[in-house]
């Protein structure tokens, strides 16, 4: 090490006269050392103020260029050097390098920029700002035979495509061309899966999705399926998971969606399709991720049910219902709650039996596939008939009430919430209120009532309302016991509730004076006062209903 100490000072000074010869030779001395010992050695160069003088050494014209970047990187893959380097100014000389010619300086270049700044968004984003993305997305496209260089490439694109604030200057690039080029030549497993690395991130960007649509990725990511999908090997199975899952993220962009169902003919709709009766879970799964995503339009998920989606979706989801796998499940009730949303699937859904079959996931203990059960029911129930025959099932009755109080699991409670609700409302009926008040379903209305979100509260006041116009003797003891009649004092006082909130409450209040003891309740808490300051409330509706409440309250006081 004595050596080491002696080619530093050497160096010091050839550094400064720039004699080539004698310079060469000690950068071959360091990068021995670095070699056999690389962190003592990397101490040694930061104690002896070399790395300042490296940045005039940075230049396209000298021939020791590569062998100094080289070294950056060896030093740079200590985490201790990266700030020293940043502070010897050698990022922007690095930077303006990645225009050279040189294979080798393009490669070590590379290498010490992306040592320097691994693992450091802020200096990443200093180089996303410095312009190296375009500059990196070029050199790829000129030395795609060069197999080091292209990796470093890959490596650099996997760091940068982390940023968001990448994801823009990446999508005005031919990156997406570039990288599905680059994909068709590869048949080794490892190079793929760097690719695949790569292409992940960017995905997630819905300008990149066209993009890499339109460059013929999914082209790719259909035979990769096709090879692979009767193997056991553990790479291929990976790899199948890898492009299956990557079809689906590529299918969450609305332009690039749209583009791959054309109309409900195109190849890809029709190969992702096939997916579904496959005997892979894998598969399986992001063939019905897939539909979910198709469906994200009126126009598709007519096309779809008209053409028999919902059949082959109720088929999967039957091979999964005992000990079935939970995020096929969870899939499937996706796709078939967004094919529920247009008005004239409903009716189709309901004569296919997707209700039958989704009910026989009552009985499941996870949440994310309780919280889709519970929306496609909830998108189904729109006519009165389906709410009438649902909501006196008392089966989905108590395991709506038992839901209700899944506090753990907001997205369950409120949906569990929501259908009881649009049980009532829709289907308006007597017996289902029977059904609701003998399963203990009262209570959890009332607390929906003071929900933050308006369209739930609101959901509430017009079922209670309901309620109390066609079953009140029936109810009135489970209604007094919740306080709705404090909770309605408290909505039509509060000046933040919505003016339909004010209005349904104010409707309730009337429909309450049926029964005597929730009638005393109301004389009790002195609504007079505050449903007349109503009287001018600058909404038409609720000054209207508010002079018909206060006249109720007068005649019955």
């Amino acid at each position: 090490m004595d050596n080491l100490s002696d080619t530093l000072k050497k160096l010091k000074i050839t550094a400064v006269d720039k004699t080539e010869d004698s310079l060469e030779g000690c950068l071959d001395c360091l990068l021995q050392a670095l070699a056999q010992n690389n962190m003592e050695t990397s101490e040694k160069i930061q104690g002896s103020g070399i790395l300042q003088l490296f940045a005039n050494l940075l230049t396209p014209q000298s021939s020791c260029t590569a062998k100094v970047a080289n070294i950056i990187a060896e030093v740079a893959k200590n985490e201790f050097m990266r700030i020293p380097c940043v502070d010897a100014g050698l990022i922007s000389p690095l930077v303006q390098l990645l225009n050279s010619k040189d294979q080798e300086v393009l490669l070590q270049t590379g290498r010490a920029l992306g040592n320097i700044c691994y693992d450091s968004h802020s200096l990443q984003a200093q180089l996303i700002n410095m312009g190296v993305i375009p500059t990196l997305v070029k050199l790829l496209g000129i030395h795609c035979q060069n197999a080091a260089l292209t990796e470093m490439c890959l490596v650099a694109f996997g760091n940068l495509a982390e940023l968001e604030s990448s994801k823009e200057q990446f999508a005005s690039t031919n990156i997406a061309e570039e990288l599905v080029k680059l994909f068709k030549k590869q048949i080794e497993h490892d190079k793929r899966e760097m690719i695949f690395e790569v292409l992940a991130p960017l995905a997630e960007n819905d300008a990149i999705k066209l993009q890499l649509v339109e460059a013929g990725l999914v082209e790719c990511l259909l035979e990769i399926v096709q090879q692979k999908v009767d193997s056991d090997k553990e790479d291929d199975i990976a790899e199948l998971k890898t492009a299956s899952d990557l079809m689906v993220l590529l299918l969450l962009g609305d332009e690039s969606m749209q583009k791959l169902f054309e109309g409900g003919k195109g190849n890809v709709f029709q190969r992702v399709l096939s997916w579904i009766p496959s005997n892979n879970h894998q598969l399986q799964l992001a063939g019905a991720l897939a539909i979910a995503n198709f469906a994200r339009n009126d126009g598709n998920c007519i096309h779809m049910v008209d053409n028999g989606i919902v059949e082959k979706l109720m088929d999967l989801l039957d091979r999964h219902v005992e000990d079935g796998n939970v995020t096929v499940q969870h899939a499937a009730l996706s796709a078939l709650r967004n094919l529920a949303i247009p008005v004239v699937n409903k009716a189709k859904m309901l004569s296919a039996g997707v209700t039958e079959a989704v009910l026989k996931f009552l009985k499941s203990e996870m949440p994310p596939v309780q919280f889709k059960l519970l929306g496609t029911l909830r998108m189904l129930i729109d006519a009165q008939e389906a709410a009438e025959q649902l909501g006196k099932n008392v089966k989905l009755v108590e395991r709506l009430v038992e839901w209700c109080e899944a506090k753990d699991h907001a997205g369950v409670m409120g949906e569990s919430n929501r259908l009881l609700s649009a049980l009532i409302r829709h289907s308006k009926s007597k017996d289902v209120i029977k059904t609701i008040v003998q399963s203990g379903g009262i209570k959890h209305l009332v607390t929906m009532a003071t929900s933050e979100h308006v369209i739930m509260q609101n959901e509430a006041l017009v079922a209670l309302a309901l309620i109390a116009a066609l079953e009140l003797g029936t109810a009135e003891k489970d209604l007094e016991s919740a306080k709705l009649v404090q909770i309605l004092h408290r909505l039509l006082a509060d000046e933040r509730s919505a003016p339909e909130i004010k209005y349904n409450s104010m409707v309730l209040i009337c429909a309450l004076m049926g029964s005597e003891s929730l009638h005393k309740e109301v004389q009790d808490l002195a609504f007079l006062d505050v449903v007349s300051k109503l009287r001018s409330h600058e909404n038409k509706n609720v000054a209207q209903q508010a002079s018909l409440t206060e006249q109720r309250l007068t005649v019955e006081s």
